[in-house]
């Protein structure tokens, strides 16, 4: 069975195979008119990074912690 690749991976292999497999090529792709040419890199530019607030980021901490314990007892 096979993985089938995300959609952003598609477009980025969609891109190498329309410049004959150079990624140097899909960095000079001239041809902004194609609905592709933002996401040829295999990523979302319009993607936000997220912000967290202090207590978001203790919190992420603290559920980490607990699940490295219960981890670490399971493999004892």
């Amino acid at each position: 069975m096979t993985k089938t690749p995300s959609p952003l991976k598609s477009i980025r292999l969609y891109c190498l195979s329309c410049v004959c497999g150079s990624s140097e090529e899909v960095k000079r792709c001239s041809i902004k008119d194609c609905p592709l040419w933002s996401y040829r890199f295999g990523k979302n530019p319009f993607r936000t990074k997220r912000e967290y607030t202090e207590e978001q980021k203790e919190a992420m901490r603290s559920r980490l912690a607990e699940v490295r314990k219960t981890q670490a007892k399971n493999n004892d």
